[in-house]
């Protein structure tokens, strides 16, 4: 398994962020998955979340609830997630799961937990998990040896700050503004002041997500967050290719573009 920690310090010593890329599992198909987040690799992802199809996606916007839906659709249950996690661990990037709280709760926090250590796993991130109940999945995510990420926003406090990255320990996720995922034509420049309160608290890596989907916008996070997180833009490729193999040759496309972006 390739860790958050060893991710991060690389790209430090490189002078440069971390590409982090999204795909959910079971999209466009279950192997299908896993052979785009591959291509994500091949072309510089350092790090690739792989979501947890979910019913009610409370955070994420139209282009990755189509995704979700048709993974639904294939079928795709937690067994599915575990392999594609383990297959693109195997790539040699650090892999992590992002779902939210009541799959894990159904299945078992420390089973899951468990369960996704043993499938090369590097961490989860919960975006609907609050701080005041995350004991327990903490606790778990521990025993196991996987990281844990929460999410931070513009609205946040600076309590509010404080209490959600010392729940952190893979990264902090900076959303760069208050709505749901999806590429934007500009990054909301709430996120610059967003990165900087955060890192007021935390010696953690600060990773900026929501918004981006071009190169520019790339170098434009890059410039200021430890992290730039690519979800919606690589998802709208695959959606409107003609075929599996077209849409990894489109995101591959995008993430060499993305990461010339975080290296400039």
């Amino acid at each position: 398994m390739t860790t958050l920690q060893t991710v991060f310090a690389k790209a430090k010593a490189d002078n440069r962020a971390a590409l982090v890329g999204y795909l959910p599992a079971g999209f466009p198909s279950k192997d299908g998955a896993i052979s785009a987040a591959a291509a994500l690799v091949e072309a510089g992802c350092d790090v690739i979340e792989i979501g947890l199809p979910y019913s009610d996606p409370l955070m994420d916007g139209p282009t990755i609830q189509d995704a979700v839906h048709r993974s639904l659709t294939n079928g795709t249950r937690i067994a599915d997630v575990l392999r594609t996690v383990e297959g693109v661990a195997a790539t040699g990037a650090a892999t992590l799961v992002m779902t939210y709280w009541n799959p894990i709760d159904k299945y078992g926090a420390e089973r899951f937990a468990r369960d996704l250590a043993g499938a090369g796993g590097a961490g989860t991130i919960t975006p609907d998990l609050t701080p005041e109940e995350s004991e327990p999945w903490r606790a778990a995510s521990a025993g196991a040896g996987i990281d844990t990420v929460f999410l931070v926003a513009p609205s946040s406090t600076e309590a509010r700050i404080k209490a959600v990255v010392d729940c952190c320990t893979g990264f902090v996720y900076a959303a760069s503004l208050m709505g749901v995922t999806g590429a934007r034509e500009t990054v909301n420049v709430a996120a610059e002041g967003l990165v900087e309160r955060t890192r007021a608290h935390t010696d953690l890596p600060v990773c900026v997500g929501l918004g981006v989907g071009t190169g520019a916008q790339a170098a434009e996070v890059a410039a200021y967050a430890d992290g730039v997180i690519v979800g919606s833009a690589f998802i709208r490729r695959i959606l409107d290719a003609p075929d599996e193999a077209a849409g990894r040759a489109s995101i591959s496309a995008l993430a060499k573009e993305m990461a010339q972006g975080v290296r400039r």
